[in-house]
């Protein structure tokens, strides 16, 4: 099993466990130790993993950090464990303490959900105010996973993590910085678009005008550039796509009526877009029929994520219960889809747990 494969494992164990995770302890042995252990760390030998690792503090003796990795006898990355419900905001000042006592360059607060990396990158020897790198692992990203690689047992280095470090932490500010003002635009930032464009003084009214403009001409540049990205996509999956399979009760001349618009398909990748968060792509395909596309897991007909009726002006998708009950709902947009993420991956978790329940009861591809 990849690295990639089992973070994924972690991350669905997160997902079916933590409601019954009742203790810190609990959250270390089935959330934490885990990752250690993902991370190529060996979680029963003293010489790689020390558990209750003492950091004593000023005329404080017998303080303890839960873990401590260590290389060459020395401690590289302490890690600071709390209750997967708890609020880590509230808890970092203790991992400071022991993080300025040890020789370590980095620290890690978790709860077993999300996970905050520290270093040293502003003042030497003292922890930094703000994680230089943060995920959740019940929603982690390609280029998340690419960087907690990086503190895996046979890549770990010093050097080379201090230096990425540095960078991550100052794009992880700006990436904050830009979405606070997408979301709502500070003066100063409507000022630098309006002066170019607006030949007159820039009065308070002025301002107010343009910064209403500027919020709708960001979200229409973003909304542009995805759907350029989808046409991109759609036209790639046009190229390779396999031929379309058609239930066998459809007639030669009913399946000549069948015509997969790209209204359709730009449906299918976005929520192939929403469920590859939980679900392997490659799983994940449709099928269109006269009266509606579908979109299945598994290529299997009895195992429908949703419904599409997109032929018609009024333009809706069909979620499904367990029972295969329809309840429709009103799109008036594709962009539409992405409100309805929770109940999609909720539905394809449904044929996961059926078959980890009954997994002698598999349906084949129908």
């Amino acid at each position: 099993m990849d690295f990639k494969d089992q973070i994924k494992q972690i991350s669905d164990r997160a997902t079916k466990l933590r409601d019954q995770i009742q203790t810190e302890e609990a959250t270390k042995n089935a959330l934490v130790m885990p990752m250690l252990q993902a991370l190529g760390y060996d979680i029963f030998n003293p010489m790689e993993v020390v558990p209750e690792f003492v950091a004593d503090i000023g005329l404080k003796k017998g303080e303890k950090i839960d873990y401590a990795i260590m290389k060459d006898s020395l401690p590289v990355l302490l890690i600071e464990c709390k209750h997967w419900s708890k609020n880590l905001d509230l808890h970092d000042g203790q991992l400071l303490r022991y993080f300025h006592v040890s020789k370590s360059r980095f620290g890690v607060l978790t709860n077993g959900i999300v996970y905050r990396f520290y270093s040293d990158l502003v003042e030497p020897n003292k922890m930094d105010e703000k994680p230089f790198f943060e995920f959740s692992i019940i929603d982690i990203k390609e280029n998340q996973l690419e960087e907690l690689k990086k503190f895996h047992k046979s890549y770990f280095d010093i050097d080379s993590i201090v230096n990425a470090a540095s960078e991550l932490k100052y794009m992880n500010e700006l990436r904050v910085l830009i979405s606070a003002e997408l979301t709502n635009p500070g003066e100063n930032f409507v000022r630098h678009f309006a002066r170019p464009v607006y030949p007159g003084m820039i009065t308070a009214k002025v301002l107010e005008q343009f910064t209403t403009l500027l919020k709708k001409s960001l979200q229409q540049y973003i909304s542009d550039i995805i759907t350029e990205r989808l046409k991109t996509a759609l036209s790639k999956e046009n190229e390779v796509t396999k031929p379309e399979v058609v239930p066998a009760k459809e007639s030669a001349d009913e399946r000549s009526k069948i015509n997969t618009t790209g209204e359709e398909m730009e449906a299918y990748l976005i929520v192939k877009s929403i469920l590859r968060q939980s679900v392997d792509p490659s799983r994940i395909n449709y099928r269109d029929a006269q009266s509606y596309f579908s979109i299945l897991l598994d290529d299997n007909n009895r195992k429908p994520v949703c419904r599409f009726y997109l032929e018609g002006e009024r333009k809706q998708i069909a979620l499904l219960d367990a029972q295969k009950k329809e309840t429709k709902y009103e799109l008036k947009s594709p962009d539409d889809i992405y409100s309805f993420a929770e109940q999609l991956i909720s539905s394809a978790k449904l044929y996961e747990q059926m078959k980890e329940n009954n997994p002698d009861t598999e349906s084949g591809v129908n």
